[in-house]
């Protein structure tokens, strides 16, 4: 079940994004701050009744991105990040945009093979994007014009 995330769910968001992104992970404030006042939209996936991803995306009027996705390594290989981009996807053209964009660290294969298996092309290179580690994130773009529910 894909569900919107409320404010109680913030915390544990934090802790995974702690867990998962070490030194570059948003802080519980960044999130906090974000989820109050961002042009963005906090979405999590629950498996066996609790929550097992998170995905965050937003729409300013000019490009929908998507900021965040994870999901907890217990429940990887699952299909829970397929569902979220499903997600992710349906709300991008629910709300009119032609394409979608995104940024991954170069050294994520698995968000890079994910990414690519949905039709995300690489853009550019942003050099030490994520901080303080210093490593390469890579801008992707995916036309929505060839997007159809339920395939990559």
């Amino acid at each position: 079940m894909i569900r919107d995330l409320g404010e109680s769910d913030l915390p544990w968001m934090a802790e995974v994004e702690s867990e998962l992104f070490g030194a570059s992970a948003w802080s519980r404030e960044l999130i906090e701050h974000d989820y109050v006042y961002g042009f963005t939209r906090y979405r999590g996936i629950e498996a066996d009744g609790r929550l097992a991803g998170y995905a965050v995306y937003g729409y300013d009027g000019d490009a929908f991105h998507l900021m965040n996705l994870a999901v907890l390594p217990a429940m990887r290989r699952r299909g829970l990040a397929r569902a979220l981009m499903e997600d992710f996807l349906a709300e991008a053209r629910r709300v009119g945009a032609p394409d979608v964009w995104l940024e991954v660290a170069v050294t994520n294969d698995a968000a890079l093979a994910l990414y690519r298996a949905y039709g995300f092309e690489d853009v550019r290179v942003r050099r030490k994007y994520y901080q303080p580690e210093g490593v390469d994130a890579l801008v992707m773009r995916r036309a929505l014009s060839t997007y159809e529910p339920g395939s990559p």
